[in-house]
């Protein structure tokens, strides 16, 4: 039986950075951009099918082990120039009122941060997606995805000048296929607007779908692997968070990342930057 605990996890991702192309540096300096897409599950560690049941309790209510998940989260968002989360609480009674985007950032060395909350609970719950960046963006927008459900958002994140943008969409889609279909329908005219676009986040879908087909059809997007399979964490088998990228960005080294701390694993690539896009850097 694997150890699926926290320090393992850690220990399993130190191991991964040692012998990937993954490292910290200057972001763009070689001419690519490290991306990293992580749904963290608002800090709460899963690692069996009956914590949704036995830690359930973690979703409303403040627990000290959040601030041990969210330190190691941070050691591992620190080896990437760019980072989608999803589930993470912008500050209420259930995250010690502490924005978990502005947490990380702070933790990661992160000089640019954003969320969007597309679930405002007031003091109870904020539910959000963030941004994690060692580039500047020149413009970011949010988007409410539509829905039968209000509260699933996509946020457009622009980087570089006007006439030559690389556009991050970052995402977290609905559990209905019908509202997928209609929420992938709004992200592929986001999309279709720009040359050099990636679309990242937890998709709630496999690649193969009805919905992910009809991105794909709509799009120049494509999938640079499609065997990344990422939940459950403690025994992935479906690829439901993805990295979609247009076709002229060049891509390396796609992984899963195993660090078990939510019950979605990270996906991260390395992008190279497009010709002609110039990043503002520290």
């Amino acid at each position: 039986m694997p150890d699926l605990s926290p320090h393992a996890a850690v220990s399993q991702a130190t191991e991964f950075f040692h012998t990937r192309d993954f490292q910290p540096g200057v972001a763009g300096r070689d001419g690519h951009l490290r991306l990293l897409s992580y749904n963290i599950q608002i800090g709460i560690t899963s690692t069996r099918y009956r914590h949704y049941v036995t830690r359930s309790w973690r979703h409303v209510l403040p627990h000290l082990g959040s601030f041990d998940s969210l330190n190691q989260i941070a050691g591992l968002v620190g080896h990437f120039d760019i980072v989608a989360l999803q589930e993470v609480d912008a500050g209420s009674f259930r995250s010690f009122f502490i924005n978990q985007v502005e947490f990380l950032a702070r933790r990661g060395n992160f000089p640019h941060w954003y969320y969007q909350t597309n679930r405002n609970l007031g003091k109870f719950a904020q539910h959000s997606n963030g941004l994690l960046s060692r580039i500047d963006p020149c413009k970011v927008i949010e988007h409410k995805l539509p829905g039968v459900i209000p509260g699933r958002g996509v946020m457009e994140v622009q980087y570089g000048r006007p006439d030559n943008l690389l556009v991050l969409l970052l995402v977290h889609l609905g559990l209905g296929k019908r509202a997928r279909l209609r929420q992938l329908d709004f992200v592929s005219e986001l999309a279709n607007q720009h040359r050099h676009v990636v679309v990242m986040g937890d998709f709630n879908c496999r690649i193969g779908s009805p919905e992910m087909n009809a991105l794909l059809a709509r799009t120049s997007l494509n999938e640079p692997a499609d065997d990344m399979h990422t939940f459950p964490s403690w025994r992935p088998k479906r690829n439901i968070d993805h990295i979609l990228v247009s076709d002229t960005i060049r891509t390396r080294d796609i992984q899963v990342v195993p660090f078990t701390i939510s019950d979605h694993l990270p996906i991260a690539v390395d992008i190279a930057i497009p010709e002609g896009v110039t990043l503002k850097t520290e």
